[in-house]
């Protein structure tokens, strides 16, 4: 039978010592919210523009508006498809010069960096400024994250690239899968590759302001497709790659199916050709499918050309997995915290109970064996007894 004070003496010591880690584990818990990642609701929005930069002061009152006809009434439909958030304009003064800033915010890289090929033209020089920037002349267009920034100078020096470097560090950084930007256009093989004159699209009015090759109705934005389109020189001619990215193959192969009827049909009176295939030659019309892609040469390539150039469009697989944060209030992580560590202390009760149980059982159990060998149950062959006599 189990003694109680061997049992008593067995979970004392544990629970004691559960207990007093209770006290410290919910203080702890209260404090670590405070230094914590996301301890806070996200701040208030931000002025786009900083007051200043580089030694330009603003002047005068920025601005500011959430509607995309305000930013540009001419590409309103596009800016929205982009995913427009927010636009801004400001003028800088530094001695006697002026710079005049045009920002537009994003909801995603995407959107930023659509909207930078919507308004780049073939003839602007690359620069190192952002993620990816135009010049030509006086105007500087340029993108990072989710902003994109049109700066034009009233005189151009030699700094102004780098002037417009420390402006990149003050506007608002994206967060979370803000700053995932397409894929799609790293699908465009590089070989022969007119770099200033790639397009991407992701809805029929930014799709046709920016000249597609391909009808709207024919690219079927309605699911969810996205197209790159860009301009290639090789020895047998000049011409263009559209590279069209829909959700599953199933899509794509419709897709390519219903273009191929219409190359051969030359269109029809509700989904007429384009001007750009009209002036296409024939053999350089060709299309091809890999996975969810469809690829379709057009222009002015040889049968030949345009084969190999579809050719080296592959669809790889690439998984990404992104999710928002979800805000969590510190009186909620608190209550969380000191629940777990209940729950630990319980566990801890339980192993204590179990160990007493089976130390203070096997105990009893050993007794008994022994006691059916003949030894003396109650523990005295444990002691050695010399009784000497004098």
């Amino acid at each position: 039978m189990l003694r109680p004070s061997f049992i008593a003496h067995s979970l004392l010591p544990l629970l004691f010592a559960s207990l007093v880690a209770l006290p410290t584990f919910a203080s702890s818990a209260a404090a670590a919210p405070q230094g914590a990642p996301h301890a806070a609701p996200p701040p208030a929005s931000n002025p786009l523009l900083p007051a200043t930069f580089a030694g330009w002061q603003i002047a005068g009152t920025p601005q500011e508006s959430t509607s995309p006809s305000v930013a540009d009434n001419s590409a309103a439909a596009a800016l929205r498809e982009y995913g427009f958030v927010r636009y801004e304009a400001a003028r800088y003064t530094r001695d006697q010069d002026s710079l005049t800033v045009r920002a537009m915010e994003f909801g995603d890289a995407t959107g930023a960096y659509g909207t930078f090929t919507l308004y780049r033209r073939p003839n602007m020089v690359p620069e190192p400024i952002g993620e990816g920037a135009a010049f030509d002349g006086s105007r500087v267009l340029f993108w990072n994250g989710t902003v994109l920034v049109d700066a034009k100078f009233s005189r151009i020096t030699p700094m102004s690239v780098a002037e417009l470097r420390d402006l990149v560090t003050q506007l608002p950084q994206p967060t979370g899968n803000q700053d995932i930007k397409p894929s799609l256009p790293g699908y465009l093989p590089s070989e022969h590759l007119k770099p200033m004159t790639v397009q991407y699209a992701i809805g029929p009015a930014a799709y046709q302001m920016q000249g597609g090759i391909l009808p709207s109705l024919l690219v079927d934005f309605g699911r969810s497709a996205e197209v790159v389109t860009a301009q290639y020189n090789s020895l047998d001619g000049t011409g263009s790659l559209t590279v069209i990215n829909y959700p599953t193959s199933d899509i794509a192969i419709d897709r390519e199916h219903a273009m191929q009827r219409f190359f051969r049909s030359h269109g029809s009176a509700r989904n007429p050709w384009t001007q750009a295939l009209a002036d296409s030659n024939p053999a350089a019309i060709q299309s091809r499918r890999s996975g969810p892609l469809v690829a379709v040469t057009s222009g002015g390539f040889s049968a030949g050309a345009a084969q190999q150039l579809l050719q080296r469009v592959h669809y790889e697989v690439d998984l990404t997995m992104a999710h928002r944060a979800r805000y969590v209030p510190d009186t909620a992580k608190v209550a969380q915290i000191i629940i777990g560590v209940a729950i630990l202390v319980g566990i801890f009760a339980v192993i204590a109970i179990v160990a007493a149980v089976s130390l203070g059982g096997g105990r009893v159990l050993w007794r008994r064996m022994r006691a059916k060998q003949g030894f003396p149950s109650d523990g005295s062959e444990e002691f050695i007894r010399l009784n000497l006599k004098e």
